[in-house]
């Protein structure tokens, strides 16, 4: 029998060595899996190279696994943000490694690892800073720099729902990075707010299949939505949201 639940988000993290390279689903703090990444400093893993979108908000979730001291390397979209304390202080001080890499081009690299692509042209950076030793090429009379895969050991991600074969469901912006990371690490944990039975998920409304998932665990509904940050229209079920719940 195919199970791939956890207990707890530290059984779930459990075996994450140091030195790991960790992608970290989330556009800020939508669909930041903050459980895991609570569980993972307390885990005590170090020396990461950590991907995500920024480098982390106030003084949780991503930005806490940067205040423990456990990250070397940062490569993200948006390091410096008006809440980016963390990362400002630890940069400027010489404590973390950063690589800047362009959204789209992010997005598509994480992507490629997962498709098995060796490598692609993008014009996104051309003539900046970004294109410094990169190979450039001039294809159909527009230049583009080429960029590698970024794969890694494990990913991070949050969803929605999911059922014991790993099969997830995402809630509105929450699912921004989990689909393609799930697919570019060797290991994929996913928390979620709710592990539902077999065959009660929509498979038209599955995003990112069991196969390319290892452990999931459930951590129960998140502030975000008890607090009725996102009050009217529907959730992934088509239910109504009312205010303080789904």
């Amino acid at each position: 029998m195919i199970d791939k639940t956890v207990p707890d988000a530290a059984s779930a993290v459990s075996g994450i060595p140091d030195g790991s390279t960790v992608l970290i689903g989330g556009f800020g703090r939508a669909g930041q899996p903050v459980e895991l990444i609570d569980a993972l400093i307390a885990h005590g893993a170090s020396d990461l190279t950590i991907v995500a979108n920024n480098a982390g908000n106030g003084d949780t979730g991503l930005a806490a696994l940067l205040e423990a001291g456990r990250v070397r390397r940062i490569i993200c979209s948006f390091p410096r943000q008006h809440d980016s304390w963390v990362f400002d202080r630890l940069f400027r001080a010489g404590e973390i490694e950063l690589e800047i890499v362009p959204q789209g081009n992010l997005a598509e690299r994480i992507r490629a690892a997962g498709a098995g692509i060796g490598a692609f042209f993008s014009p996104t950076g051309v003539g900046t800073e970004l294109s410094a030793g990169k190979e450039s090429r001039r294809i159909a009379g527009r230049d583009y720099v080429l960029e590698y895969p970024i794969r890694a050991d494990v990913a991070l991600i949050s969803a929605f729902r999911g059922d014991r074969w790993g099969n997830l469901v995402y809630r509105r912006t929450a699912r921004n990075f989990g689909p393609v990371m799930a697919t570019a690490a060797t290991s994929t944990i996913a928390q979620v707010d709710e592990i539902v039975p077999l065959g009660a998920l929509d498979p038209e409304a599955v995003v990112t299949p069991g196969l390319f998932v290892d452990r999931v665990v459930a951590v129960g509904e998140r502030a975000w939505l008890r607090d009725g940050d996102f009050v009217g229209g529907v959730d992934v079920e088509g239910r109504p949201i009312a205010e303080g719940g789904r």
